[in-house]
């Protein structure tokens, strides 16, 4: 049996697609989001809702007010930035700026939170107080932190707060979450080495190589892994980059050479431990090798924390879509990021995977591919999932 909200939101599927595709076809990345940000604001007004903008420069903040007494304030939050990728998906609503697409779905989240705007604010038979948080720069350019620094709760203040993030590997029509960490810290780490460089073909014997030192370097920090991380913890050290000498001079032995990585972890315990290793290994072979090294580690948002309580709350609110059987409580963690941790640091919530699926087999292209495309399928239920955690938190709405 469809759930009264789905069914009601399909009468307006195509609107909400319409907006999507929108959306899709005007990229914008973080901190850029000036066309976006002005969409939202606009369909929020449209719908009679209160709208501040400029929040952390592009964040919107749509507040509806219900209509029986309550003072319990939730917040829902979705993001709007796009990708550097170039688009291959051949769809009419393919983006029209070169080398730049939504291939994480932000296009998608915006638009369900405007449907979700569009039936809160004609259904507003709730005791209390939604903050709809349209966030910008997801994608490693600091929104959540430009709007926490912005007074987000303080302005706008929650008891809780909730995310939404679609999963295309996940069949749609299913959910998932997970108590404590749900996804990971995001660092990266740049090392370089010095020597002396030097002749290669006439005099390596009187030079100090650097080339010896990253290589033992770059196989000595899977060892952090596989020898310091506990066997029942789980992180992550990748190499992206490799950069010394020149090809044009494949006889000379670089002076300087500069690797940089990736670090993920769940636990402030594994973090300290993947930032002090990196450091304590990178020095230690260049000096037994009579180099040097300088090394730089920067932190990135943290672990995405799930609260106890409201990862229950999420759970309910999504059983009571789709039933218990399609909403995992125990998904494994992921080791990408999310900066909507930084919100989970601020106040209590919850971060709830949507399957997005679509093809032959329930799944459709990953995320963060150039042949990933919303499945506007899933609007409608997305819509619902919002509305029913304001229920879970705030008590029925009549439909």
């Amino acid at each position: 049996m469809v759930h009264p909200v789905v069914e009601g939101v399909r009468a307006w599927q195509e609107d909400l697609a319409a907006i999507r595709r929108d959306i899709h076809a005007h990229p914008e990345l973080g901190m850029e989001e000036v066309r976006t940000s002005a969409l939202v604001a606009r369909e929020l007004r449209a719908l009679g809702i209160e709208v501040t903008e400029g929040v952390g420069r592009f964040g919107v903040v749509g507040t509806i007010r219900g209509s029986r007494p309550g003072q319990r304030v939730v917040g829902l939050r979705a993001d709007m930035d796009a990708l550097q990728i170039p688009e291959a998906t051949g769809k009419p609503w393919a983006s029209t700026h070169p080398g730049l697409m939504h291939a994480c779905g932000h296009d998608g989240h915006t638009t369900m939170l405007l449907g979700a705007a569009r039936w809160l604010a004609a259904h507003r038979d709730f005791a209390g107080t939604v903050h709809l948080i349209f966030q910008p720069a997801e994608e490693g350019r600091g929104g959540a932190k430009a709007m926490l620094e912005d007074g987000l709760f303080d302005r706008f203040p929650c008891d809780v707060v909730y995310g939404l993030h679609n999963k295309p590997t996940m069949p749609a029509g299913s959910f998932a979450i997970r108590t404590g960490p749900a996804l990971a810290a995001a660092d990266r780490f740049r090392v370089t080495f010095r020597g002396t460089g030097g002749h290669g073909g006439s005099t390596p014997h009187l030079a100090t190589d650097v080339t010896v030192v990253q290589a033992h370097f770059v196989l000595a920090l899977q060892t952090i892994i596989g020898r310091n991380v506990p066997a029942v913890e789980a992180a992550v050290l990748s190499v992206g980059s490799i950069e010394g000498g020149s090809p044009k001079a494949s006889n000379v032995m670089p002076a300087e050479l500069t690797v940089t990585g990736t670090s993920r972890s769940y636990t402030p315990a594994v973090r300290d431990l993947l930032e002090r290793r990196i450091g304590e290994l990178a020095r230690g072979l260049a000096a037994a090798h009579g180099c040097a090294a300088e090394v730089e580690y920067t932190r990135g948002v943290p672990a995405l924390v799930n609260h106890a309580e409201q990862a229950k709350v999420a759970f309910a609110a999504a059983a009571a879509l789709v039933g218990e059987t399609a909403v995992d409580p125990a998904h494994a963690p992921v080791t990408g990021a999310e900066d909507f941790a930084l919100m989970l640091q601020a106040r209590p919530g919850a971060f709830m995977f949507i399957g997005g699926g679509a093809g032959p087999d329930g799944t459709s292209a990953n995320l963060h591919t150039p042949h990933f495309d919303f499945n506007d399928d899933i609007i409608p239920l997305g819509v619902a999932y919002w509305v029913s955690v304001v229920e879970q938190e705030m008590g029925s709405l009549r439909g």
